[in-house]
C-alpha cells in the first residue's frame, strides 16, 4: 500500500470514529442518559477527542502526504481548512447535546458570536484553499489528452539565476546522478527494470537503484515526474532536454563518461537508466582542508579533459562541468555526469540566446547566449581546477548579476600568489583554459590533457 493510501484510509478512518463517537457511546449502558450530568460528560468528552485527534491527524497528513499528482496535491491543501470547518460543527453539536453546563456558563450569545466567528473564520480558510488550487482540481478532471500536455517533467537544468548558484545533486551520492520530486514511495518497477530502492534527490525528480531483471545487471534510474512544471509549453520543453541526455550521452561511448543503458517513460514519469557508480564527487575536494592531492588530481583531470575531447568529437558539449558532476569512483576511475544540457553541436533546434548551466563554472561566451563549442567546456574545466586547487572558484560575487560580470570581464586572481609552490606548468595549463577570448584557450580538451600529463612527467622528473 502507497503512502498516500496509508494517510487517506487513516484519516477517513479517524473521520468515520469522530462522527460515530456520540452514537457509539450511547449505546454503552454505563453511559445511557441519566438525570445526572456524569455520562453526558464522559460522551462530550469521547467526542471532542475524537474530532481533536481527526483534526490533529489532518494536519499531520497535510506534512506528509506526497503532492506529486494533483489530486494529492488539491487533496493535501484543503484537507486542514475542510477539517477544521467539520470539526466545529460536531463540536458545536456536542456541546449542545452533552454539555448544556458548560453551554450556560459561556452564555448563549458569547457562544453563538465566538462559534459563528471560528466557522466563519475555517469556511473561509477552506474556500480561499479551494479558490488558489482550483487550476490543480480541474487538471485532475481534465480530458486524458489535456492532462498529458499539462503534467510532464520538469528537468534539472535551469536557466541563469541565483538559485542556480548552488548544486542540485551529486552530493555524495552513491548514484551517477541525482534529481528529485516528492513521491510517496518508489514505483515497484520503470520499464523493464525493477526498482529497488531510493539513492538521492535533486531539485525535480529521484535517483532509484534499479536491476535488469534480463541480464541480472544493477542500474541507476533517474526518474522524473510528469507534472512538476505547471506551463505546458516549458514542459514540452524540458521534457524534450530530458531525452536529449538520452540521445546525447547514449551516443557516446567513453571509460570516463557514465554510460546511458535505456531511456523511457512509465507510469507518469520519464527516466534514463544508467550505468550504476559509487564513488565520490569532485565537490568533496573542493574546500579546504579536503584539497586532492595533486598527484591524484593532475591525472583526474587530465582524465576529464580526455572524455570532454571525445565527447566534442561526436559532436556533444557538455555546458555544465563542475565538481558534482565529475565522480571518483570507488575503483579510482573518472566519471563525468549528468550531460543533461549537453547541446548537440549539429542539432538545428539549438536556439542561441538560450543560457543553460550553473552560472560560477560558465564561460563567457555561454553567458552572453553565444553558440558555444568545446571551448566552453574547456573554460568551465579551469574553473573547477582552479577551485579544487584554492579551495574556492576563481570567480565570486554577493549576487548573480556581479558573479556574471566577474566572469566576463574581471581577470582571475593569480594562483601563484595564492598559493605559491604550484608548479608553473600547471599555472599555465590554468591560465590558458581560463582566457576570456576562446581562440586564446586550447583548441581542444585533447590538448589540455596533454598539457596537464606534461606537468606530472616534469613532478615526477
Amino acid at each position: 500500500m502507497s503512502t498516500a493510501a496509508r494517510w487517506i484510509l487513516g484519516y477517513g478512518a479517524l473521520a468515520l470514529a469522530a462522527l460515530l463517537a456520540g452514537p457509539l457511546t450511547e449505546m454503552l449502558p454505563f453511559l445511557s442518559p441519566t438525570d445526572s450530568d456524569g455520562p453526558y460528560s464522559i460522551r462530550f468528552l469521547f467526542e471532542s477527542a475524537g474530532a481533536l485527534l481527526w483534526w490533529t491527524y489532518a494536519l499531520a497528513a497535510c506534512w506528509n502526504l506526497p503532492d506529486h499528482r494533483p489530486g494529492l496535491r488539491f487533496f493535501q491543501k484543503i484537507l486542514v481548512p475542510l477539517t477544521s470547518v467539520l470539526a466545529l460543527i460536531l463540536s458545536d453539536q456536542a456541546l449542545r447535546d452533552d454539555a448544556p453546563l458548560l453551554m450556560n456558563r459561556i452564555g448563549p450569545q458569547s457562544y453563538a458570536v465566538g462559534f459563528t466567528a471560528l466557522l466563519v473564520s475555517a469556511a473561509a480558510w477552506f474556500t480561499a484553499a479551494w479558490w488558489l488550487h482550483r487550476d490543480t482540481l480541474r487538471r485532475v478532471f481534465a480530458h486524458p489528452h489535456t492532462a498529458s500536455r499539462a503534467h510532464t517533467l520538469a528537468h534539472v537544468t535551469r536557466t541563469v539565476s541565483q538559485a542556480d548558484t548552488a548544486d542540485y545533486h551529486h552530493d555524495d551520492t552513491p548514484s551517477a546522478s541525482s534529481t528529485a520530486a516528492q513521491t510517496d514511495g518508489p514505483p515497484e518497477t520503470l520499464g523493464r527494470y525493477k526498482v529497488l530502492k531510493e539513492l538521492g534527490r535533486g531539485a525535480m525528480g529521484v535517483v532509484y537503484l534499479g536491476k535488469d531483471p534480463t541480464i541480472q545487471r544493477f542500474v541507476a534510474i533517474k526518474a522524473m515526474h510528469l507534472d512538476t512544471i505547471e506551463d505546458a509549453a516549458r514542459a514540452r520543453e524540458e521534457k524534450a532536454r530530458f531525452f536529449r541526455e538520452a540521445e546525447s550521452t547514449g551516443r557516446l561511448s567513453h571509460p570516463n563518461i557514465v554510460t546511458i543503458y535505456d531511456a523511457g517513460e512509465d507510469q507518469g514519469l520519464v527516466f534514463l537508466a544508467m550505468e550504476m557508480l559509487e564513488g565520490t564527487t569532485l565537490k568533496h575536494w573542493a574546500r579546504k582542508p579536503n584539497l586532492m592531492p595533486m598527484a591524484q588530481l593532475i591525472p583526474t583531470f587530465a582524465a576529464v579533459a580526455d572524455a570532454l575531447d571525445y565527447a566534442h568529437q561526436q559532436g556533444v558539449v557538455h555546458r555544465d562541468i563542475k565538481p558534482a558532476n565529475i565522480m571518483v569512483t570507488q575503483q579510482h576511475g573518472v566519471k563525468v555526469m549528468d550531460f543533461g544540457v549537453a547541446k548537440m553541436a549539429s542539432s538545428s533546434k539549438t536556439h542561441p540566446h538560450i543560457v543553460l548551466g550553473t552560472p560560477t563554472y560558465m564561460s563567457p561566451e555561454q553567458l552572453s547566449g553565444k553558440k558555444v563549442d568545446g571551448r566552453s567546456d574547456i573554460f568551465s574545466l579551469g574553473v573547477v581546477l582552479y577551485e579544487l586547487l584554492l579551495g574556492r572558484p576563481p570567480f565570486t560575487a554577493e549576487n548573480v548579476p556581479a558573479l556574471l560580470y566577474a566572469i566576463a570581464h574581471t581577470p582571475h586572481a593569480p594562483l601563484a600568489t595564492l598559493r605559491p609552490g604550484l608548479p608553473a606548468a600547471l599555472i599555465d595549463v590554468v591560465d590558458c583554459a581560463l582566457q576570456k577570448d576562446a581562440a586564446q584557450r586550447y583548441r581542444r580538451a585533447g590538448e589540455m590533457a596533454h598539457a596537464l600529463r606534461a606537468c606530472l612527467h616534469r613532478q615526477a622528473a
